[in-house]
């Protein structure tokens, strides 16, 4: 079967085609991406303005002729952070359904954190025993824990790089007493979730997803992208505390210049270094493990399984 997944997200729209069938693990086909920003085009605090609308509106018509051109024969569509937190998204989805035939489902942050999960547990297997799963996006911070496929807990919280950066810092690189609020903010808000995440025990393993964890392992020298998916990568938190000192003295386009970081990203990166050093340090967590795998993955494995997402069953949007 060959499935699409589209992924609305806070930073980048993607497109993805897979070739994926019931016990076999999806291999990605065809990709296409287009870094949109849509937290960037809420006006107001919380609409998501004409420009961004429309602007997904063309990219949702690009990917359904895409997917069609591709011989998709389900496209699963979902949106994450920056459509949830806009109050218009649900009106915005509702045009684009009716403009394209596609319907785009909002996940909510648990909903995310469990089909990450999902998504690690298969990709590492039952040999990692209890898994703890970190993903930092554009808008939110996911933690997820577990010993099966379905984690014991899982916890969404608005510490996405992006969402950070925008409310936090006015100068590029940041004053440095605006970095130390945003660590004070984003401790005070991770350390409220240590206590549920840990009551159910230790992890056996700790695992990363999402694109700033990579980046911050590559540069802090763990293999590049071109070496493909199947070289064991790890993040520790001695490298995590130190490159976060010196991203805070780095402006944008500097970082941009580092291995792996993109210039679309690079503004973000070192509110996503301070998440991920107040996560590791507060879970103890010393080394992470990076996963290939991650929410995009979870949601095709979910839909291969034929399982319910959520409370209510996945829309398929037929091509």
């Amino acid at each position: 079967m060959r499935l699409g997944v589209l992924d609305v997200g806070s930073n980048t729209v993607h497109l993805l085609v897979m070739d994926a069938h019931q016990g076999a693990r999806p291999l990605p086909a065809y990709s296409h991406k287009e870094e949109l920003r849509l937290a960037e085009h809420l006006v107001d605090g919380d609409r998501l303005g004409e420009e961004g609308a429309a602007r997904l509106g063309a990219f949702v018509r690009e990917a359904a002729r895409i997917a069609e051109d591709k011989g998709v024969e389900d496209l699963i569509a979902f949106a994450t952070s920056a459509v949830r937190d806009a109050v218009n998204g649900e009106d915005v989805l509702a045009q684009i359904k009716a403009d394209t035939r596609v319907d785009i489902q909002v996940l909510s942050g648990d909903d995310e954190g469990r089909l990450t999960f999902l998504a690690v547990r298969r990709w590492f297997g039952w040999s990692s025993g209890r898994l703890l799963v970190a993903d930092i996006g554009g808008g939110s911070l996911e933690i997820a824990s577990g010993i099966d496929e379905e984690p014991d807990v899982a916890v969404s919280l608005p510490l996405g790089a992006g969402r950070l950066t925008r409310d936090w810092f006015t100068a590029d690189p940041p004053d440095p007493e605006e970095v130390r609020a945003l660590r004070r903010h984003v401790r005070t808000e991770i350390a409220r979730t240590v206590g549920t995440t840990a009551r159910y025990g230790r992890p056996d393993h700790a695992v990363a997803t999402s694109k700033t964890f990579r980046q911050l392992a590559r540069i802090a020298g763990a293999a590049s992208s071109d070496e493909g998916p199947y070289v064991r990568r790890v993040l520790t938190h001695e490298d995590v505390v130190e490159w976060t000192a010196r991203l805070a003295t780095m402006p944008a386009v500097r970082r941009a210049e580092l291995p792996g970081v993109s210039a679309g990203r690079a503004a973000q990166l070192l509110a996503g270094a301070v998440v991920a050093d107040a996560a590791m340090d507060l879970f103890e967590l010393p080394v992470l493990e990076i996963c290939p795998w991650a929410l995009r993955e979870g949601v095709i494995l979910r839909r291969l399984d034929g399982l319910p997402m959520g409370r209510s069953r996945w829309p398929i949007s037929k091509v």
